[in-house]
């Protein structure tokens, strides 16, 4: 599975609160959930995001709250993957039940920056930047969580798998 995208750039720390704030979050409304995305790290964010871009940030990215709401509001702002030095647990969990795909790599957190257009593999967890002309490697991603995000997330790969066995 290859991602091509123009990269948006976060620093350490980006908690739940600020990928969507707490006050939106008595919505499922996907296109509430992507205008106020990443708002307040970046108020005109929503309106900069393309569909396939990828989110690079620091260290503990998705920490806080174990709300689903983050995850589905970065991909329904049209983010296609993000790659950070870390994130916390439960949001990586929540990502991948959700379809959005992340990579943990150091090196590329550091020295991407935004505005930089990457061609990344999931499967082998290649990290290219077209401008830099630098490659990354990050752990790739496991077969079963590429097949959630084949599938769109955690219920719809279910439903396929109980449909498969009738």
């Amino acid at each position: 599975m290859k991602i091509k995208g123009k990269v948006f750039k976060f620093g350490d720390d980006i908690d739940t609160d600020i990928i969507i704030p707490a006050k939106y979050l008595n919505t499922t409304d996907r296109k509430i959930l992507a205008e106020h995305c990443m708002e307040p790290a970046d108020p005109g964010f929503p309106e900069k995001v393309k569909a396939g871009d990828i989110i690079v940030a620091g260290k503990h990215f998705g920490s806080g709250s174990s709300r689903e709401h983050a995850p589905i509001a970065i991909k329904a702002a049209g983010i296609r993957l993000v790659i950070a030095k870390s994130f916390a647990r439960i949001f990586y969990r929540n990502a991948f039940n959700t379809g959005l795909p992340l990579l943990e790599c150091e090196a590329a957190s550091k020295e991407i920056k935004t505005g930089d257009r990457l061609e990344v593999n999931l499967e082998s967890g290649t990290i290219f930047n077209k401008r830099s002309r630098k490659q990354y490697q990050a752990k790739p991603v496991p077969e079963f969580m590429l097949d959630l995000i084949k599938h769109n997330g955690l219920v719809a790969y279910l439903k396929k798998q109980v449909r498969s066995k009738k």
